[in-house]
């Protein structure tokens, strides 16, 4: 992709995470995925718009209504989103990040365990 990844807004977000899992939709498909209450057609039109002006999503036309389509994959905004957070929060430093979510309780043991064979390939390559 030639253009930089930047922040989604929450709104923005959620219109991606819709656009991810169906691949493609009008808008009218985007807001009948959307949790009540429905945002009003304008407002996701208008968010739609936004996301395809920052290179976010493309669309094909069809007469005078468009079907839009993420242009960026969810792999890819994750990996922006986890560096982000990594970076802006953790001195980028993954065992800061790992102890901070060890110790605020969001990692259970079975997710622990899985880790820890993670760490074991990665010790056996």
């Amino acid at each position: 992709m030639d253009k930089e990844l930047r922040d989604l807004t929450r709104a923005e977000e959620q219109i991606m995470q819709v656009l991810w899992d169906l691949k493609e939709a009008f808008v009218k498909e985007i807001i009948a995925q959307l949790p009540e209450p429905k945002p009003a057609y304008n407002t996701v039109s208008t968010i739609v718009r936004i996301l395809e002006t920052k290179g976010f999503i493309g669309h094909t036309a069809f007469g005078k209504s468009h079907q839009y389509h993420p242009a960026i994959s969810k792999e890819e905004y994750k990996n922006f989103a986890a560096d982000k957070l990594l970076n802006g929060y953790f001195e980028n430093s993954v065992e800061s990040m790992f102890s901070f979510f060890v110790k605020k309780e969001k990692l259970d043991i079975t997710e622990a365990d899985e880790i820890i064979k993670l760490i074991e390939k990665m010790k056996n390559k």
